[in-house]
């Protein structure tokens, strides 16, 4: 039981840059507090005492603020930062080396009794505040959930999802994309630097649009001037666009131009 108390503390130790020593963290960390909590519940639980883990569990949501069923499995090195409002349901599973952040959800989709109706995330997984993960499937090792993302499919092992629905964003698809995620960042708490890829990718066409329709104009404009008859007309085609017009700010604002 000490050993399994001591490697949650040094797990926070290295997560948190907040945490300065052993004894603040062993007394001011309501996730470790939920954590420890939990363990006694789940004990219950598992043992045929449904009403005594529950009364635990009721407990412990009222010191801390984080509600984890008592039928719910965590892993050791578990770390719930902050963890006011995170929500774990019964059939829930939490891997090894796991980050969650406050207002997280491991919620259920189903309402048939005995099914796996809550995720299982595996080792390593960020879950970023305020993320909804939603029904009985897996989110595979290493993967990252946004912030106020609402994941209600799989996510495949190192893959990142984010937005409302999720996107899955797969790590190993591009190494070009894998390159540009690293020069970007990734915060803890699953958002990126510079906001969201699609809106980046999306601003990126915008911007290539703007370009060539400069580059357009200029070429109406030299063949204008070449032309033995200045203001004949007839060699430009009806419709072509002889100014510019594209409205690229407009369009960046958006998608959320930075």
């Amino acid at each position: 039981m000490f050993s399994r108390l001591r490697s949650d503390i040094q797990c926070i130790l290295e997560r948190d840059p907040a945490a300065r020593t052993r004894w603040e963290v062993l007394t001011c960390y309501p996730g470790l507090h939920a954590l420890v909590l939990h363990r006694r519940a789940h004990w219950c639980w598992t043992h045929g005492l449904k009403w005594l883990g529950r009364f635990i569990s009721h407990m412990a949501r009222w010191l801390t603020g984080i509600e984890i069923h008592p039928g719910a499995k965590i892993a050791s090195c578990v770390f719930i930062d902050h963890g006011m409002g995170v929500v774990i349901g019964e059939t829930a599973e939490v891997g090894p080396g796991c980050t969650i952040y406050h207002g997280v959800t491991l919620g259920g989709t189903s309402l048939y009794k005995g099914t796996k109706r809550h995720p299982t995330l595996g080792s390593n997984v960020i879950v970023g505040a305020g993320a909804q993960v939603l029904g009985g499937f897996t989110v595979g090792d290493g993967a990252k959930i946004g912030s106020n993302a609402v994941v209600t499919k799989p996510v495949p092992a190192g893959a990142t999802a984010v937005g409302n629905p999720a996107r899955i964003i797969e790590a190993d698809e591009d190494a070009r994309r894998e390159a540009a995620a690293s020069k970007m960042g990734f915060s803890a708490y699953g958002v990126t630097h510079n906001g969201d890829p699609l809106s980046q990718a999306l601003r990126g066409l915008i911007d290539n649009a703007d370009t060539q329709e400069h580059q357009i104009t200029l070429l109406w404009a030299a063949i204008e001037k070449l032309s033995t008859a200045p203001k004949n007309t007839d060699c430009v085609p009806e419709g072509a666009a002889r100014h510019e017009h594209f409205e690229a700010d407009k369009l960046n604002a958006l998608v959320g131009k930075d």
